[in-house]
C-alpha cells in the first residue's frame, strides 16, 4: 500500500487557505471598523470638523458675539455723563441762575424789613417773621423740591441749565438738592473761592459739587 508523500497531505490541506480566506472575508466586518484605518482615521476627523470645529462658530458667533454686545453696552452708558464730550453750564451762565433765584425771595425779605421793623427803635412785629417765613418757603421750593425733582430751579430754567448726578445723569431729588446747598459752605469759608471753582475745573464744579458729585449741564 502507498502512502502520499507525508508533505503532501499536510501541504495540500493549504487549501484551509479558503478558511483562511473566510477569515479575510472578515476583513469587510474589519474594514468599517479596524480593517481600513484610514476609514476609521478619517471618521475622527470629520467627527472633529462636524462636532468640535463647528463649535469654534459656536463659539464665534454665539459667546463671542454676546460678549462684545454685553461688554459694548457697558461701555457706553458709563461715558454718558462727565466726560469730555458733556456739554457743562458755563460760570456765568450759573452765577445768572443763581442771582434770579435770589430775586425771587428778595421782594419777601424786603418785606420783612419794612413792614415787620420799627427803624427808630429797632423792636420788630408779626411781619418780620411772617415774611422772612414766606421767603425760606419760596427758595426751598425753588431750590430744593423743584430743582431736586426737574434738575432745574426758576433761574436755571431761565438760562437753560440743568442740575443733575455726575453718576446717573438724573436731578438729585430734594434732600439732596438741599444738602448741596448746605455744602456751599465749603465754597463760603475758602474766601469764595469754591465758587470761582468752576472757572479752571475741568467740569466746572464748585466744592459742594464736588462733595455730592453733581455737575450742570446745559
Amino acid at each position: 500500500m502507498s502512502y502520499p508523500p507525508a508533505g503532501d497531505p499536510y501541504g495540500q490541506q493549504q487549501p484551509q487557505q479558503p478558511y483562511g480566506q473566510p477569515q479575510q472575508p472578515q476583513q469587510p466586518y474589519g474594514q468599517p471598523q479596524y480593517g481600513q484605518p484610514q476609514q476609521y482615521g478619517q471618521q475622527p476627523q470629520s467627527y472633529g470638523q462636524e462636532q468640535y470645529g463647528q463649535q469654534q462658530p459656536y463659539g464665534q458667533e454665539q459667546y463671542g458675539q454676546k460678549q462684545a454686545g454685553y461688554g459694548q453696552p457697558a461701555y457706553a452708558h458709563q461715558g454718558s455723563y462727565g466726560q469730555a464730550g458733556t456739554d457743562y453750564a458755563s460760570w456765568g451762565a450759573r452765577v445768572g441762575a443763581y442771582l434770579i433765584d435770589g430775586l425771587v425771595v428778595l421782594p419777601f425779605a424786603l418785606l420783612a424789613v419794612v413792614l415787620g421793623m420799627d427803624f427808630t427803635t429797632g423792636e420788630i412785629n408779626f411781619f418780620y417773621p411772617l415774611f422772612f417765613l414766606v421767603a425760606i418757603v419760596a427758595s426751598g421750593y425753588n431750590r430744593w423740591y423743584l430743582a431736586g425733582k426737574t434738575g432745574q430751579s426758576w433761574g436755571r430754567k431761565a438760562l437753560g441749565i440743568k442740575l443733575i448726578s455726575e453718576q446717573t445723569g438724573q436731578p438729585i431729588g430734594g434732600g439732596s438738592a438741599f444738602v448741596r446747598d448746605l455744602a456751599h459752605f465749603l465754597d463760603q469759608i475758602s474766601c469764595y473761592v469754591g465758587y470761582l471753582f468752576p472757572l479752571w475745573d475741568a467740569k466746572k464744579q464748585t466744592f459742594a459739587d464736588k462733595i455730592m458729585t453733581t455737575i450742570v449741564v446745559r
